[in-house]
């Protein structure tokens, strides 16, 4: 399967442990020696009835991405 930056960034991140919507991709972090991807960044909660962005970003290792589907991406994020 291949994607583009902004194929994935049309996707939705959900978590499958709570079903929790986390978002849309913002940033990869990328292994630059060889091009693999080590994480995909999603921004963090609104502050403002979900208006205004967050400071904190959600770093989701690409270990815990599950599956990437036609319309979403789904990861298992521990609260441990």
């Amino acid at each position: 399967m291949r994607a583009t930056f902004d194929d994935l960034c049309e996707k939705e991140v959900i978590n499958i442990c709570d079903g929790r919507r986390l978002g849309h991709i913002e940033d990869l972090q990328i292994e630059l020696c060889d091009g693999r991807i080590l994480a995909i960044i999603v921004p963090g909660p609104g502050k403002f009835f979900g208006l205004l962005r967050g400071d904190q970003e959600c770093v989701i290792p690409y270990g815990k991405i599950v599956k990437f589907g036609e319309d979403v991406i789904l990861v298992d994020l521990n609260r441990s």
